[in-house]
């Protein structure tokens, strides 16, 4: 699946735009802009499966290094800078890699659509932890 058949065209174009200088890239905003904060689950594990180019239910450094690409096909690749941040951001068990479910952490904001209740968009986290997925399965929520 195409990232243009899940999100629009022209904020995936202003997004890639505002971060097409060099070292520029911010993950957060980058997903905002595209209009990726706002779909609904499902949506958002499509997004998860486009950027997972092995299949391998993670998304490696290698494949994150691309992963503008994976929003329109002439989209920059990150610089090892900024693929290392992005990775520091998102690899919560420090394996390497991105997962596409995890635990919530005690002190995460998170963002749950009221039909999707163990399904939550993590849009932040506190100042002591870092960390950034495209979405945590969770049951515990306290």
């Amino acid at each position: 699946m195409a990232m243009k058949d899940l999100l629009k065209a022209e904020d995936i174009k202003k997004a890639l735009d505002a971060f097409k200088a060099a070292d520029t890239f911010d993950p957060l905003k980058f997903f905002d802009m595209v209009g990726l904060k706002a779909k609904s689950s499902e949506d958002v594990k499509k997004a998860f499966k486009a950027l997972d180019v092995d299949n391998s239910g993670f998304i490696e450094e290698e494949e994150l290094k691309f992963v503008l690409k994976g929003f329109a096909s002439d989209g920059r690749d990150l610089t090892d800078k900024e693929t290392k941040a992005f990775l520091a951001l998102a690899d919560k068990d420090g394996d390497g890699k991105i997962g596409a479910e995890g635990k919530r952490v005690r002190g995460e904001r998170l963002t749950c659509r009221p039909t999707d209740a163990n399904v939550c968009l993590r849009v932040s986290a506190n100042k002591k932890q870092t960390g950034w997925w495209f979405y945590v399965t969770h049951t515990d929520v306290r």
